[in-house]
């Protein structure tokens, strides 16, 4: 990377699946003290080309089967002149990159080191939808980020130590980690950094899209200890595996899984158990502005939690959060609000927060706020707090859609619609989806004489976005009913939504 001039205040993207290479990469990134980028490969052509311009991207590491979606974006990143390519067997090095395996053969005995050096303030560059749209950077000093999942770690340095420390404290391997959540995301990075930081080994999966099939094959080959997943996406099909074949598999290696994104149903936390009761199931509160709000662990003997009391002895309940010394929740002036008054408001974290987002200060100004003299990060998880001081999450933003763990803002998808030839408007929301939490359901008014074709909505949207961000539901309706202002009323139209696809109910 520093052969190919990658200077201080431009970024180093990582466009690969999970992998090897993709930490190798992001660690490369770390020592020369350039922020890494994470890179959503499920991003189409435009997503891809806002998000490196917006990062100042000079250099991208891409696994070889997005060789030619690089390609068709050269021209239009002149900042983008670095390109180093990972053979994944789609076929040979183009002539504009470097090969990946090539540039580590040639490598030699010496530590390279960039000539300006490394601080505790260098940048991890965090790209997220969340409820903004367009995708925003979030900052996080190095030092902060270590420090926060290191609280969670097998094993756990001093917060203000240094290098010492780890030489004095790591002295034998660590466990292994297996992130079902893919690398590019924070719930699959955060678990793996810390089992790092341990001495501890990162086990990826070599298929394209998840299989439970693989995964459980996987733990008991490997002795995974842990894994990360985003719900019943990831926990449903586990669930579906174990009980067609309860004999195929022993998964006794492993004793924690750690779900993030979206909560997960009791009923699958309780078929788990079933297969090994000695697992801890954790739901964690978060997101990629906030890490650590607040965690709730299930076990076979009864609900116990570092910040909540998930429910009666001997039952895998639905994870519920109590409010810690860190966190509060506040309404939009700033004021707590009060347990049992049915008052909404935002969860806010305090201590070791992110710096704000990459190039965008009115966005920063809003998401990190300073309250009582303190500095507090505030992304948008709604709540109302209820009377024993436990809190009843509603979501992410007013609308924001959450898809497998996936974010997806219903206005971006709704513009995407509303460019197809027989769509006068559209409006997306959320139905319940029993494996995915939320399915994108899309209410269309056509243009006079024309018929509903939802294949072809589908399709013209997976054209434009990402494949997650298309609607699984099209429904017809005469006017999508907006007022004199351009409002809808969301909640409307969700009601109606649920009704025309006969949703299931969600997850408890």
């Amino acid at each position: 990377m520093l052969g190919l001039g990658v200077r201080p205040g431009e970024t180093c993207a990582q466009y690969l699946y999970s992998s090897p290479p993709y930490l190798e990469a992001l660690f490369a990134s770390f020592k020369l003290g350039i922020p890494p980028v994470n890179t959503n490969y499920r991003y189409g052509g435009d997503e891809l080309r806002y998000l490196w311009d917006n990062a100042d991207t000079a250099a991208v590491v891409f696994h070889g089967s997005f060789s030619e979606r690089v390609e068709a974006l050269r021209s239009s990143l002149p900042r983008l002149r670095g390109y180093l390519w990972v053979d994944d067997g789609s076929g040979g090095c183009p002539g504009w990159a470097d090969s990946y395996d090539e540039v580590i053969a040639g490598g030699g005995a010496d530590h390279v080191r960039a000539p300006w050096g490394r601080t505790a303030d260098d940048l991890y560059l965090l790209y997220t939808g969340g409820t903004t749209g367009s995708p925003k950077g979030v900052m996080w000093r190095q030092d902060d980020l270590f420090a926060l999942l290191n609280r969670t770690a097998p094993v756990r340095y001093p917060e203000q130590g240094g290098l010492d420390d780890v030489r004095t404290m790591l002295v034998k391997p660590g466990p292994s980690v297996l992130p079902a959540a893919p690398l590019m995301h924070g719930t699959g990075m955060f678990c793996a950094m810390p089992i790092l930081s341990s001495g501890g080994t990162v086990v990826t999966l070599t298929g394209r899209s998840f299989s439970a099939v693989e995964f459980l094959d996987t733990v008991q080959a490997e002795g995974v200890k842990s894994t990360a997943i985003v719900g019943d996406a990831f926990a449903r099909p586990i669930l579906d595996a174990l009980d067609a074949e309860p004999q195929r598999w022993d998964i006794s290696s492993l004793r924690v899984v750690t779900s993030s994104g979206v909560m997960w149903s009791a009923a699958v936390k309780e078929g788990l158990l079933a297969h090994n009761p000695r697992l801890l199931l954790v739901d964690t509160l978060g997101s990629s502005e906030a890490i650590g709000m607040a965690s709730s662990i299930s076990t076979s003997e009864g609900g116990r939690s570092t910040a909540a009391v998930d429910g009666p002895a001997g039952a895998a309940r639905a994870a519920s959060f109590t409010l810690g010394p860190d966190t509060r929740v506040v309404t939009e002036d700033g004021l707590d609000v009060a347990p049992g008054s049915g008052q909404t408001g935002m969860v806010a974290l305090r201590g070791r927060v992110p710096v704000g987002y990459w190039k965008d200060e009115k966005k920063s100004a809003q998401t990190f706020r300073v309250l009582d003299g303190q500095r507090w990060s505030i992304p948008g998880d709604f709540a109302t707090v209820e009377a024993d001081g436990t809190l009843r999450l509603l979501g992410r933003g007013s609308q924001c859609i959450n898809t497998g763990g996936e974010k997806v803002y219903p206005e971006e998808v709704e513009e995407v619609l509303k460019t197809a030839p027989d769509v006068v408007d559209a409006v997306c929301v959320g139905t319940p989806d029993l494996r995915f939490g939320e399915a994108i359901t899309a209410l269309v008014e056509l243009r006079p004489g024309t018929v509903l074709n939802p294949d072809a909505l589908i399709a013209h949207v997976r054209a434009h976005l990402a494949h997650y961000k298309a609607p699984r539901h099209v429904f017809e309706l005469a006017t999508v009913g907006r007022a004199p202002n351009g409002k809808v009323d969301y909640a409307r139209l969700k009601a109606l939504a649920v009704d025309l696809s006969g949703s299931p109910p969600g997850p408890e």
